[in-house]
């Protein structure tokens, strides 16, 4: 319910069906190996979080930011995706 991903051409396309628009009306997701070291990183870079770290099941883990700029982004930890 939460998460809809494709693998194209070796990347993932994931789509998120509960309508909510970032910025522009999408969101990127960043392939991280730890989402948690990631947001810590990022938040040391000066990205704002705009919540925790979240399992959305199957062991996957998100998180979304804002950078300096106001412009949203988010990583993903998708242990299924190489």
């Amino acid at each position: 319910p939460f998460y809809v991903g494709f693998e194209v051409g070796g990347f993932e396309l994931g789509l998120v069906p509960d309508g909510t628009a970032g910025a522009g009306g999408s969101v990127a997701y960043w392939g991280v190996p730890d989402a948690n070291a990631a947001a810590g990183w990022l938040t040391e870079l000066g990205a704002t979080p705009r919540g925790a770290v979240q399992d959305v099941g199957g062991g996957i883990k998100v998180a979304e930011f804002a950078d300096p700029f106001g412009n949203v982004f988010a990583v993903i930890e998708n242990p299924h995706f190489d």
